[in-house]
Order: structure tokens, then C-alpha cells, then sequence
């Protein structure tokens, strides 16, 4: 039985409308700043980014398809990983019906990992998306936007990650990450940790690359659209770990 309390329609309407308060207050904050997003100063790329693509090697600027915005999501899926993050996978399944949506009000997206092209087809196939995603594994792009780690990063446990210095190096006496890591993807927990989730956003004008904005951590959690639901069943989110998987992993019945 849930302990929890009730009341009337009329109990409840009253509790609703000082909600609604509430929410509208938060819409006007959220609105305010996506301005702010959208005032920050763009910053010229000038580096030859290289990409895979179902459609050959592609630069970054060939990623906009002809429109003149983009939207790149860093999803978690390493060289040595066997299958994409379960999380990655989640935000996935919202995004993937939204790109067409995005292609028609001029803004492109995809997809960027540093696994090779061919597992991330394969895996793409296997759940079902359609969005285009990219290889970046001989670039130095992932590194450059802080969602991918080198070794020596690691070792000196300052990786930089949501603009600040991180040490993602587990603490003696921490047992079962690698095998955390092993079922969550396929690799140990080094190689597992050392990529990252993000979302970057870009700009072309008059044949030049701009970075506009990137989030990191909770600054995408607006973009997972199964949580946006959960908040506002009964019990939320209700989480008492990771409870999700991958959208062909859960029990049929």
C-alpha cells in the first residue's frame, strides 16, 4: 500500500493551480535561459575535424547537410565497447523520431562516437534508429569537447569534464566497477569511464564553423525524454539505481 495522501476534486484542484504557479514561474525561467544560450559568444572552429559517415569521410561542415545549424549528441560508445551506453541508448530512442523535425526548421544532427563506423551501424540497426551517426575515432573531435579522455588524463586524474577538473580514477577499496562496466557495455571501467555523454551545438555561416553551446552530465537530462515523463507520473522517477536498459533487453511479459 502507498502511504500517500488524498483528497477532494476540489483539494486537488486548489493544490493544482499553486503548482501551476510554480511550473509557469519555472517555463519563464527556462525561457529566459535559452536566451542566454543563445547570447553566448560563438567561437570559430579552424581545426579539420574528419568523420565516417554512412556517406563517406565527411568535415564537420559537411555534417550540416546544407542547413545552417547543428546539433551533435557525444554518445558514449568507445572503440572497445560492445555495445552503446544503456543511458546513451535511452536519450537515444527520444531523440531519434525529432531529427526530421530539426532537418525541416534548418538544423542537422548526428550522432558522434569514436567507435568504428561499422559497430555503430550495426548497433543503430539492432535498436531500430534511424539518425545519422558518425565515427570521429581518427579525430581528435571527442577530446577536443571534453566527452572523450586520453591516458594521460586519466592517470593524472585531472580529466576535464563539465568545465571542470575531474577524477574519474575509482578509490581503493571499490570493488565490482569492472564488472559494472562489463555488463553496461562490454569493457572495463577505464575504458568505459573514459568516454563521456554530452550534447554540442554549431553554427555555419558564410562558409565557417562556430561552437555555440555544449552540456554536459545533468545539463542533458532535459533531453532525455523518459525521464520528462517519469517527473510527472505518481511516483516519478522512482529510482533506486539504474533500472533502465536497452529498449530490446527488457522482459517481454
Amino acid at each position: 500500500m502507498i502511504d500517500h495522501k488524498t483528497g477532494t476534486r476540489e483539494e486537488w484542484l486548489a493544490a493544482r493551480l499553486e503548482l501551476l504557479e510554480a511550473e509557469k514561474a519555472l517555463t519563464r525561467r527556462s525561457d529566459e535561459l535559452a536566451l542566454l544560450r543563445q547570447e553566448l559568444p560563438w567561437v570559430r572552429i579552424d581545426k579539420d575535424y574528419r568523420f565516417a559517415t554512412d556517406g563517406g569521410p565527411a568535415s564537420l561542415a559537411d555534417l550540416f547537410g546544407g542547413r545552417s545549424q547543428l546539433f551533435v549528441y557525444h554518445f558514449m560508445f568507445g572503440p572497445d565497447y560492445v555495445a552503446g551506453c544503456p543511458s546513451c541508448s535511452a536519450i537515444a530512442d527520444g531523440f531519434d523520431g525529432s531529427v526530421v523535425h530539426f532537418a525541416n526548421h534548418d538544423v542537422a544532427f548526428y550522432a558522434v562516437s569514436r567507435a568504428p563506423l561499422t559497430k555503430l551501424q550495426a548497433y543503430r540497426q539492432r535498436m531500430g534508429w534511424r539518425f545519422p551517426w558518425a565515427s570521429s575515432f581518427e579525430s581528435d573531435f571527442n577530446y577536443d569537447f571534453h566527452v572523450s579522455h586520453t591516458k594521460e588524463e586519466w592517470d593524472a586524474g585531472a580529466v576535464a569534464y563539465n568545465f571542470r577538473s575531474m577524477d574519474f580514477r575509482p578509490p581503493a577499496g571499490s570493488p565490482g566497477l569492472d564488472e559494472f562496466a562489463l555488463g553496461f557495455a562490454g569493457t572495463d571501467w577505464e575504458s568505459f569511464r573514459r568516454e563521456g555523454p554530452g550534447m554540442s551545438a554549431f553554427v555555419l555561416e558564410d562558409g565557417v564553423v562556430y561552437h555555440t553551446y555544449s552540456a554536459y552530465e545533468r545539463g542533458v537530462d532535459g533531453l532525455w525524454g523518459m525521464q520528462q515523463w517519469l517527473d510527472r507520473a505518481p511516483l516519478g522517477r522512482n529510482e533506486t539505481g539504474i533500472w533502465w536498459r536497452r529498449n530490446d533487453e527488457y522482459d517481454s511479459e
